[in-house]
Parts: structure tokens; C-alpha cells; sequence
């Protein structure tokens, strides 16, 4: 682990890991510390990952102000990062809620992005709208699974508003393609790694103004790719085809029978895929 200060004096931790060029690594929950990526799969073998843990997480400090979990307000974060490894450019990674970061990141500092790369992105940041339509149309994939008729039951009554801590618990094998021991494992770690208290401020009033990223996204002219899952229910192929939209370019790999999880899914996919990108 190493350390670094953010503007407001907050001391954020940072991991290392792997041999080549740095990659940024924004991680998703939101708020969970940033252990969860592991290895990415393996990209460790071609690239050096440099996995943030967001203030308030893993061995990062906890803020004076809790309004600094804002979404919008951790970019500050992001580019004393930047400052701190000394690169005039980096190549950036969000998973899930860690992509609006890396959206917003891009937008404020589109000079200092190489690249950028989400994976089964969050969409809050741009707007746009998940219908339950959209979530169970992915579920639908997933019929043969034994668990499957509890799990379904359960995104409907979730996607209705009537969803309860246990059913929330029940969707859980839909983030994996495989509901194994490791998919078990990661998915019970989720709830003692993230930082419970900053997940409403995340995505707090005034975090997004998803016209004016909108805008700027459709000029930025960084190479960007999209990772995404063919049977994903939290970031479902329709939302994903309009997010790849909002970019004047964007290459999309749909990784077949993918979930939430990419590199855990298929992680020579997912590696193959991510080190044919960066070059």
C-alpha cells in the first residue's frame, strides 16, 4: 500500500500491483474499497495496476467533511492521484459506479486521459434511464440456473420498489456468471468493504448534471471502450448500446454470457480484450 494527500488534507491509499504501464483502477459499489478487483483476471501480467481506494474506504481515511463522498466531488481525488505518480496522461478504468467517476474525471481533465475504459458501467452520471424491462430481459438469460425462479421473483419485486434487505440478498447470483465458491466469496465480502454511510451522499443531490456530461462526452476525442455483459441485469445491453452512443467513437465488447463481473466471468476474455485495447 502507499498514500497520498487529497486537496483537503484527507490521506487516500493506493495499491500496486503488476508490471508495465500504470492503469488506473476506480472501483464500483459504490464506495467499496477497491480490493474486490483483485488481479483484474490476471491483467497484472501486462499491466501496472494502480487501484484507489475512495476516501472513506479500504485503508483510505475517512474525510472530515462526509459531503466530500459526493460523486462529482471525488475527481479532486482522482487527479492528485495523478499528480502524485507523476503522469501527464494515465489510462483509467471504472467498474460500475466507479465509471460515472471516470466519466466525470474525463470530462473535468480530458487532457490528462489516455484512455478510458468502463466496465459494465453505472449510467447515473449521463442519465439515462434502466427500465425494469431492461433488467429482467437480462434475468431472462439466465432461466436454467437452479436458483433462478427465487432470484427472478426477487428483481421483479426490486425493480418495483418492493425490494427488502432479503430479496435484495436474493438477486445476488445474477452479478456472476458462475454462482460459485469465488463468486460467493466476493459477493459476501461486498457488504463489510463498503463504507455504508457515504453511498447515499455518492450519488447525493447535485453530484450529476447529466446534460452538460452529455455534452462534453460527445467531444472527447480519448480512445474509450465498454465492457459489458450479455446477461448483465445492473448494466443491460439496451442502456449500454445508448451510453456508447454518447461518444463521437467507442469500441463495445460484449463479453457473451458476461455478468457484472467481467474479468471473474472470463477472465482470458476479459484480459485478452483489455491488453488488445491499451496496446
Amino acid at each position: 500500500m502507499s498514500t497520498f494527500t487529497a486537496p483537503d488534507g484527507t490521506r487516500l491509499a493506493y495499491h500496486l500491483d503488476g508490471e508495465g504501464p500504470p492503469l488506473v483502477c476506480l472501483p464500483g459499489g459504490p464506495m467499496r474499497a477497491s480490493s474486490y478487483l483483485g488481479d483484474l483476471g490476471g491483467l497484472t501480467a501486462h499491466r501496472r495496476l494502480v487501484r484507489l481506494d475512495l476516501r472513506g474506504t479500504g485503508e483510505s481515511d475517512l474525510p472530515r467533511d462526509p459531503a466530500s463522498y459526493r460523486c462529482d466531488r471525488l475527481v479532486d481525488d482522482v487527479e492528485a492521484l495523478r499528480v502524485h505518480l507523476g503522469v501527464e496522461r494515465m489510462d483509467l478504468l471504472g467498474h460500475s459506479a466507479g465509471a460515472n467517476l471516470a466519466l466525470l474525471y474525463a470530462v473535468r481533465h480530458p487532457e490528462r486521459v489516455a484512455r478510458l475504459l468502463l466496465v459494465t458501467p453505472s449510467v447515473m452520471a449521463v442519465g439515462i434511464e434502466i427500465t425494469p424491462e431492461d433488467r429482467l430481459a437480462a434475468a431472462g438469460e439466465r432461466e436454467g440456473e437452479p436458483w433462478f425462479a427465487d432470484a427472478c421473483t426477487a428483481l421483479e419485486e426490486v425493480t418495483q420498489g418492493r425490494g427488502t434487505p432479503e430479496r435484495w440478498e436474493a438477486i445476488t447470483p445474477f452479478w456472476y456468471r458462475r454462482w460459485d465458491e469465488t463468486a460467493q466469496a466476493l459477493q459476501a465480502a461486498d457488504a463489510r468493504e463498503k463504507n455504508q454511510e457515504a453511498i447515499p451522499v455518492f450519488f447525493g443531490e447535485g453530484a450529476f448534471d447529466p446534460e452538460a456530461t452529455r455534452t462534453a462526452l460527445a467531444g472527447l476525442t480519448v480512445p474509450v471502450l465498454l465492457i459489458t455483459g450479455e446477461v448483465d441485469v445492473a448494466a443491460p445491453p439496451r442502456a449500454m448500446t445508448e451510453l456508447a452512443g454518447l461518444f463521437s467513437k467507442a469500441e463495445t465488447v460484449v463479453q457473451a454470457k458476461g455478468a457484472h463481473h467481467p474479468w471473474v466471468d472470463d477472465p482470458a476474455h476479459f484480459v485478452g480484450t483489455v491488453d488488445e485495447f491499451l496496446g
